[in-house]
């Protein structure tokens, strides 16, 4: 019965964390269904993945969203109109550029060990994370690498008497 009030608790928190319109309460309710989904992960016996949940999840990336929002401004409906015509012109290319990165990825074909059989009796967390589930790494690179690039790119635009 407790699973199941969990569950349901669950699906309120990030139904109201997607539907929130501000954003510092989207990021406050992120964390919020990463300690439920923390406390669920403890109760059907996965104590890595709930502490990796919890310190990074309902840790680390709700501080990072909220430092991001706290670091932003609204601009006045004229700039921002400004701004967006401006990186239109400067980024037009750019989805023309991922579909030749991802033509180029599919002629290559690198091996990401995609389709190796998972092994049945290794108990070493990292002969699993290096040797068979390689491409999970690589995705979490990728987006790690996003988020710094963002950051940077937010810091960038700022004025020097802003920061």
């Amino acid at each position: 019965m407790l699973n199941i009030m969990l569950l349901v608790l669950l699906v309120l928190i990030a139904l109201w964390t997607a539907l929130t319109p501000l954003l510092l309460r989207a990021a406050i309710g992120l964390a919020l269904t990463s300690v439920v989904l923390t406390i669920i992960m403890f109760r059907f016996n996965a104590p890595y993945a709930a502490a990796f949940e919890l310190s990074v999840c309902a840790g680390l990336i709700p501080v990072i969203f909220i430092s991001v929002i706290s670091l932003t401004h609204r601009l006045p409906l004229k700039e921002f109109l400004k701004r967006r015509e401006d990186r239109l012109r400067r980024f037009w290319p750019l989805p023309l550029l991922l579909l030749a990165v991802a033509a180029g990825l599919f002629f290559v074909r690198i091996p990401l060990n995609i389709t190796l059989p998972w092994p049945e009796t290794i108990a070493d967390v990292r002969v699993v994370l290096w040797e068979y589930r390689r491409t999970y790494l690589f995705g979490q690179l990728m987006v790690l690498l996003a988020g710094v690039f963002g950051v940077l790119v937010l810091f960038r635009g700022r004025n020097e008497n802003e920061r």
